[in-house]
């Protein structure tokens, strides 16, 4: 992660709510407001935000975190980062609690605005994504829309285990199910970049667009906990025998303990029809089941009607609806 330019600091009242630089605070300053946060996910999404908070923390110790916190009296309500990844921004977190207000605005209005004017005029920029998870659809959209980005709608979905059918395993003769291994993370990467040609979901991540891209993804879901921490036992592959290649995959982190969320499952479009991301999801539950787990989480596009449908036949429920934005300029 690097800095592009100086954060410059906004004050939006001589005697109000300030915005300014990350980069002036310590993780003491803004611990108070991660801790709510991390119960707000907790509640809305069962989901143990501790490990992606202290990683923050320490960024933010560093000074290298680039963004914007809400402030006043001294108290943060707010704060948003962002990263950059070549000639992309990456929006990473938006977060306010209720403690503040700005009158006829939003602390969240406030704050997602000044990070897209400093991503956009950031030198090399060319594109910039965001996805927040934690906003109802909507919520947020006036200062991406005013700026000319795109909106997906999306859907946070859930399987409470204690509900869901037993899987029905595909016995295809060609086709063979087994754990992921280290030695998947190359093919992975072929079968992700090929999977997702010409998918709204490319639009949404450019990684998906190419074999590097598509690299980057896996490491960043393997050996980071951003999205919880990476179960090999419940991620999966289909293998095509007779080239013993793969032909499609699942990988799956745990987001508590007891809780685990679908991070990627794709199948080449040769192989679609076949029942592969069925099986794929039915061995996924099968092996969180068998440790005593009480759920299972997943994102989807909602214009994508296939896997939502395919996902509603397998019990899952939509718990939330929430937005990605894009922006190429």
């Amino acid at each position: 992660m690097g800095l592009h330019t100086p954060i410059e600091t906004h004050r939006t009242h001589p005697f109000g709510v300030e915005i300014l630089d990350l980069r002036h605070f310590s993780s003491h300053n803004l611990r108070p407001l991660l801790e709510r946060e991390t119960l707000l996910w907790a509640q809305m999404m069962s989901w143990d935000y501790r490990p992606s908070a202290e990683m923050i923390l320490r960024y933010i110790d560093s000074k290298i975190l680039p963004g914007y916190a809400a402030v006043e009296d001294n108290h943060i309500g707010g704060y948003a980062f962002f990263v950059y990844e070549g000639s992309k921004g990456v929006i990473g977190d938006l977060f306010a609690d209720d403690s503040l207000r700005i009158e006829g605005d939003t602390v969240e209005n406030r704050l997602a605005t000044h990070v897209i004017n400093t991503l956009q005029q950031s030198p090399g920029i060319q594109r910039i994504e965001a996805q927040l998870l934690p906003h109802e659809s909507g919520a947020l959209s006036e200062p991406f829309l005013s700026e000319g980005f795109r909106q997906y709608p999306r859907l946070f979905m859930t399987l409470p285990h204690r509900n869901s059918p037993r899987p029905d395993i595909s016995s295809s003769p060609d086709i063979e199910f087994r754990r992921w291994g280290e030695q998947d993370f190359q093919p992975a990467a072929a079968v992700i970049t090929t999977a997702y040609h010409g998918h709204i979901d490319s639009d949404i991540n450019d990684q998906y667009r190419s074999l590097n891209g598509s690299l980057r993804f896996l490491n960043n879901i393997v050996r980071f906990p951003g999205c919880g921490v990476f179960d090999g036992n419940a991620s999966f592959v289909a293998l095509h025998k007779p080239t013993r290649s793969l032909a499609g995959l699942l990988l799956c982190s745990r987001v508590r303990e007891d809780v685990g969320h679908v991070t990627q499952i794709c199948v080449l479009p040769e192989f679609r029809g076949r029942r592969i991301g069925e099986s794929l999801m039915g061995l996924c539950t099968q092996e969180l089941r068998s440790r005593n787990f009480l759920g299972l989480s997943l994102t989807v596009t909602e214009a994508n009607t296939k896997a939502v449908e395919l996902y509603r036949r397998l019990g899952f429920e939509t718990r939330r609806r929430f937005d990605a934005f894009v922006w190429e300029g």
